[in-house]
């Protein structure tokens, strides 16, 4: 029984996954189950994309803490977490699969902050001539 731990980030989200190499592919986030935590199916499918493309689905057990950001910046922060644990478990069969799908990249887009002076980051207030 090895345990692999990454992390993950997108937005303000941060993914922390830890990987039991000999499980039957339990996913648990903040101890609920997939299911229980991400509703809508766009979003499991997210988070299961990395194990689909190495064929993984039903090989690890994963347990994953997540903080921050919103539902869909978690799952991506997930989906990241999980792609670079894999990574690190074996990496001559998974990392070129992860690399090419752009599951190891990460995403450096990040909310701009409000200026002072005006409504928005960028948004100025309406200009009046008179």
């Amino acid at each position: 029984m090895e345990l692999v731990n990454a992390l993950g980030r997108r937005k303000s989200a941060v993914a922390r996954v830890y990987v039991n190499t000999t499980g039957n592919g339990n996913i648990t986030i903040n101890g609920r189950t997939l299911e229980e935590y991400f509703k809508e199916e766009s979003l499991r499918y997210i988070v299961r994309q990395p194990l689909d493309v190495t064929g993984t689905l039903s090989n690890f057990d994963i347990k994953a803490i997540l903080d921050g950001g919103g539902i869909k910046g978690q799952a991506e922060a997930l989906r990241m977490a999980i792609a670079r644990a894999l990574s690190e478990i074996d990496r001559e069969a998974y990392r070129s699969a992860l690399k090419s799908n752009g599951f190891l990249t990460r995403d450096a887009r990040e909310v701009e902050r409000k200026k002072p002076g005006q409504p928005g980051a960028r948004r100025r207030f309406q200009f009046s001539k008179r």
